[in-house]
């Protein structure tokens, strides 16, 4: 065996994740919207690249034709042009890409998409706020009003009737004051804070209590309850004992309460109506951010020849290359660096380009997948939907498992059954009580919920509802049919009969 030193030659393989395969994993798994913004932020670094508005690509070599899913499968031929997106990732030779910053506003291209023009019958979904022309569609946001916060709102007030060392004890309180309109800071740690009394500091959460909305300030929900209950000069004895014991009320022991408030029937149905008016969070009612719309990145609608599919063209970014500009670079004086920092930006240009590019064709193509397994679910609604798991879907149209989950993360498909995430069609099956195929959890949530709905005077406990599924062929477990009911945010049929006792009185 020798000891001395020798060179070796061994070869070996290993995967290397490279920038621009983890910018191609990155852009998948965002939104539309959420694409917008990271090519903003592209444009600013790379000065090659240029933005805007952009129509949907086309995935068919049939200008103006939506590409169709008619019960037998889809068109093969529509996404021969373009590599999937594994091989997109696994190939990411930038430089040597063909040329895609073309001219959208050409004639070239056909503008067919339904965000781009709100058409008769025959174009895009026919739905309203699918789109319009830039000079007559309306801004949802221009209805959009400023609203007041409740922070704002309460110390317009609170200046009114305090000042000096009271109102910097009053702000302080505001500060601590939740969306929700209580009161949620410790008495005695303010003053200690503030250097001042207690009394003074529980003196000014009085006044503040006292402020509009009415149970604004509070500290617990019956003192919430209280205050609007004496605000509306209804807090007598009676209702001051209803109002301390709103569990046994919760629990739907009636008649504990009537004993222990001293009234009768008629009485205690006049109290508990009384306290459904009153407003558990006061403060919901100001302020808060306004509620963020969901938009669609897929469009489905039905055709006469089966299914379209399509990306929502308003929301996908415009990213061109200016070749222009870099001849103009390339061919004036630069050193080495300069040289080798411009042929940088051309390939993550170029790179960039096509894998958005790619992007867009692997959303539409695992869509027609999902709308090709869930067929029945659009044609008949959430009873029919399937069980569906990712592998199926990446089996089914040649991609590895983890891209389909990218692709379906945030992303939003709107159809005639309403808008849905992606991740919506993907659900765990239930076994059929006469042996045939699975059925959707979703299919079944949906059944117990209508079975609920309609149980009447009779209330269904959880093993009747394990009878009436298996009769509609459903096989589970009652575990299983619990689980699911409070799933959807249904109680107990003990809950359910408190609930409709409560109602009655």
């Amino acid at each position: 065996m020798a000891l001395g030193p020798r060179l070796d030659l061994r070869q070996s393989q290993s995967l290397v994740m490279t920038p621009q395969l983890q910018q191609a994993i990155k852009l998948l798994a965002l939104s539309n919207l959420e694409v917008e913004a990271f090519i903003a932020e592209e444009i600013e670094k790379n000065p090659l690249l240029e933005g805007g508005a952009v129509e949907a690509p086309e995935l068919d070599d049939r200008p103006g034709e939506p590409d169709d899913f008619d019960g037998d499968g889809f068109d093969g031929e529509d996404f021969e042009a373009g590599p999937t997106a594994d091989r997109l990732i696994e190939t990411g030779d930038a430089q040597a890409d063909a040329p895609l910053d073309a001219d959208y506003d050409a004639e070239t291209f056909h503008h067919d998409s339904p965000a781009d023009a709100a058409r008769g019958p025959e174009g895009g979904l026919g739905m309203e706020g699918a789109g319009g022309d830039p000079g007559e569609a309306r801004d949802l946001d221009d209805y959009a009003t400023a609203t007041l916060s409740l922070h704002d709102h309460l110390v317009a007030q609170a200046g009114e009737l305090l000042s000096g060392g009271d109102m910097r004890i009053a702000a302080r309180i505001i500060d601590l004051i939740d969306e929700a309109g209580y009161f949620g800071g410790d008495t005695v740690e303010l003053a200690q804070a503030l250097d001042v009394p207690l009394y003074d500091v529980e003196r000014v959460l009085g006044v503040v209590q006292t402020l509009d909305p009415s149970g604004v300030g509070a500290r617990s929900l019956a003192e919430c309850i209280a205050l609007q209950a004496r605000e509306a000069d209804r807090y007598d004895p009676a209702m001051a004992k209803l109002i301390d014991n709103l569990d046994l009320l919760a629990r739907g022991a009636i008649p504990q309460l009537r004993r222990l408030c001293g009234v009768d029937e008629e009485d205690m149905a006049d109290m508990i109506r009384e306290l459904r008016g009153y407003d558990p969070k006061p403060g919901l009612r100001f302020g808060g951010e306004p509620a963020a719309p969901v938009t669609p990145d897929i469009f489905v609608r039905r055709t006469g020849n089966g299914w379209a599919v399509e990306l929502n063209s308003a929301t996908l970014p415009r990213l061109l290359v200016n070749r222009t500009y870099y001849s103009e670079l390339s061919s004036g004086p630069q050193d080495k660096a300069s040289k080798a920092w411009l042929s940088e930006c051309l390939a993550s240009a170029n790179w960039l380009v096509k894998a958005l590019d790619q992007r867009a064709r692997t959303i539409v193509r695992v869509s027609q997948e999902i709308v090709k397994q869930q067929e029945a679910f659009f044609l008949h609604g959430v009873e029919y939907l399937r069980p569906l798991t990712l592998k199926a879907v990446a089996d089914a149209i040649g991609m590895h498992e983890s891209t389909i989950s990218r692709v379906t993360s945030n992303k939003y498909l709107m159809c005639e059954r309403g808008l849905h995430e992606l991740k919506y069609f993907f659900t765990s099956g239930v076994a059929a009580a006469d042996g045939g195929d699975a059925v959707s959890a979703e299919a079944v949530k949906s059944q117990i919920a209508k079975l609920i709905a309609a149980e009447g005077d009779d209330i269904l406990s959880d093993d009747k509802l394990v009878e009436l599924l298996r009769d509609k062929g459903f096989d589970l477990a009652r575990r299983t049919v619990a689980k699911y009911r409070e799933a959807i945010g249904l109680g107990s049929s003990v809950q359910r009969r408190r609930q409709r006792a409560m109602k009655a009185a």
